[in-house]
């Protein structure tokens, strides 16, 4: 069985989810909906060997637990000050994510796996850059490609591409199992809490 490299852009799939917590369950959702990390990774591996996963994001302080939660299921956390990010005094996640791509793509070149992604930018594509760029490069050395994202926020041209030479898993499919609600805050009292559902892999498409 080949083996699984998952690269994760949270901060595109946490504001998906946003969007999508707020079209099913009212606008309050929307500040309250969390990712389901461990729903999430698996959704991700779907049960198959990882040699190697690495998520990046960034760091409001009321993120630390949850970034705590998915390092404990093994994965390599890059994480970044959203406010240098927004100066541009820093890499952003993107950029990070790229960079391991590229290196796994070389040092795996005779040894292709799965690359799992996860994320919903395609842009840069007609300049060589971005994620779409990247994919279509680790395709033409024997890749599988797979591609993670909210039906609503994902590149066109990406997903397009995507579905014609890899598997698009939409995200929207599996909200349930890989969001949660938070409880009653002092901004939404009385709010219920909504937990995340049990994860159903069996219509899980996989690339082969």
């Amino acid at each position: 069985m080949e083996k699984v490299f998952i690269y994760w852009d949270n901060s595109n799939i946490f504001i998906g989810a946003r969007t999508e917590a707020e079209e099913r369950e009212g606008f309050a959702a929307r500040h309250r909906v969390r990712i389901n990390f461990k729903g999430m990774m698996r959704l991700a591996h779907a049960d198959r060997p990882v040699e190697k996963a690495i998520a990046a994001g960034s760091v409001p302080p009321e993120l630390h637990a949850l970034w705590n939660r998915l390092s404990a299921e093994g994965v390599k956390i890059e994480l970044f000050d959203r406010g240098a990010i927004e100066r541009g005094e820093q890499q952003t996640p993107d950029r990070v994510l790229q960079l391991q791509m590229l290196r796994d793509f070389a040092d795996y070149n005779g040894d292709p796996g799965i690359v799992v992604l996860l994320t919903g930018d395609g842009q840069g594509f007609y300049d060589g850059a971005g994620f779409h760029a990247d994919l279509e490069r680790m395709h033409r050395r024997g890749w599988r490609v797979e591609v993670l994202s909210w039906a609503q926020s994902c590149n066109r041209r990406m997903r397009q591409w995507v579905e014609e030479h890899g598997i698009f898993v939409p995200l929207d499919d599996y909200y349930e199992a890989v969001t949660f609600l938070q409880p009653s805050s002092a901004d939404y009292p009385g709010a219920d809490a909504r937990y995340e559902a049990e994860l159903d892999l069996s219509r899980r498409p996989m690339a082969t």
